[in-house]
C-alpha cells in the first residue's frame, strides 16, 4: 500500500476529481480527510471510504475563509501529528471575455483559484518541513498551460496557479517538500458548465470533445485519480513544480 501510515488532506472532495483521488489515496492506506463546501456530500465521500476498509475523516469546510482553513488544518496536525499530502483542489470555473465578466466574477475566481491554494499551502508547510517533507497538489488545469477562447477570469487564474506553484517548489525542495500542479483537460463532470455555456451547450462541448482533442473523447475521473495518486506518493519523490498535464493531447 503506497500512502500507508499518511495523512492527505484533500479539499473539494465532495464529488468529481476531489473525491476520486481522496477514495483512491484511501484505498491505498492513507486517512484521507474530505472537505468540501458541501458538508453532505464529504460526509458521504468519507462514508463510501469507510464501507470500503479505508480510513476518512469529513468536514465542511470554505476555501474562501481564510481563518477556518487554517482552523481545520491546524486541527488534522494536531490530532494527527503529521500531515503527509495537501491536495488543495477546491475551484471555480467563470466564463466570458473581457468584456463579459465582471470584476467581482474575476475577484471570485482569483479567491478559489489562486489565493485558497496559497493560504491552504502556507498551512501545511511548517508541518511538512518539520517532519521532513510531504508533497503539495494544487489543482490547476490544462488552461493554465494554454488559452481558451472566452475564458479569461479561469485561464488568468489557473495561470497564475501553475507559477505559484513552480515558485513554491523552488523554494521548499531543500525540505524535501514536493510542489506540483495537476492540470487535467476535459473530464465529463459537472464543473464543465462554464465551458458548456461558453461553447453553446451540450451537444457542442461533446463535438469539441470528440473532434478538437486527438484522444477523442473525455477523461475521466478516475484516469485522474491516478495520477494524483502519483503526484503524492514516493513515486515522484524526483518531481517537484511541474505542471502535469492529463488531457488526451488537447494542450498539443
Amino acid at each position: 500500500m503506497r500512502m500507508q501510515g499518511k495523512v492527505a488532506f484533500v479539499t473539494g472532495a465532495g464529488s468529481g476529481i476531489g473525491r476520486a483521488g481522496a477514495m483512491r489515496l484511501a484505498a491505498e492506506g492513507a486517512v484521507a480527510v474530505v472537505t468540501d463546501l458541501n458538508g453532505g456530500a464529504a460526509r458521504k465521500v468519507a462514508d463510501e471510504i469507510l464501507a470500503a476498509g479505508g480510513r476518512a475523516e469529513a468536514m465542511t469546510l470554505d476555501m474562501t475563509d481564510t481563518a477556518a482553513v487554517r482552523e481545520a488544518i491546524a486541527d488534522v496536525i494536531g490530532r494527527h501529528r503529521r500531515l503527509d499530502v495537501l491536495h488543495s483542489h477546491a475551484g471555480i470555473q467563470i466564463e466570458g471575455t473581457l468584456e463579459q465578466v465582471t470584476p467581482e466574477q474575476m475577484d471570485a475566481s482569483w479567491m478559489l483559484n489562486v489565493r485558497s491554494h496559497f493560504v491552504a499551502a502556507q498551512g501545511v508547510v511548517a508541518q511538512m518541513r518539520e517532519q521532513g517533507g510531504g508533497s503539495i497538489i494544487v489543482t490547476a488545469s490544462n488552461s493554465g498551460v494554454q488559452y481558451d477562447a472566452g475564458m479569461i477570469a479561469y485561464a488568468t487564474t489557473k495561470h497564475a496557479a501553475v507559477a505559484m506553484v513552480r515558485q513554491m517548489a523552488k523554494d521548499y525542495a531543500r525540505d524535501r517538500i514536493r510542489v506540483n500542479a495537476l492540470c487535467p483537460g476535459f473530464v465529463d463532470t459537472p464543473f464543465n458548465a462554464g465551458f458548456e455555456r461558453q461553447m453553446g451547450g451540450r451537444q457542442k462541448l461533446e463535438a469539441y470533445v470528440a473532434g478538437e482533442i486527438p484522444m477523442g473523447r473525455f477523461g475521466s475521473t478516475e484516469e485522474i485519480a491516478e495520477s494524483i495518486l502519483y503526484l503524492a506518493s514516493d513515486e515522484s519523490r524526483f518531481m517537484t513544480g511541474m505542471a502535469f498535464v492529463i488531457d488526451g493531447g488537447e494542450h498539443l
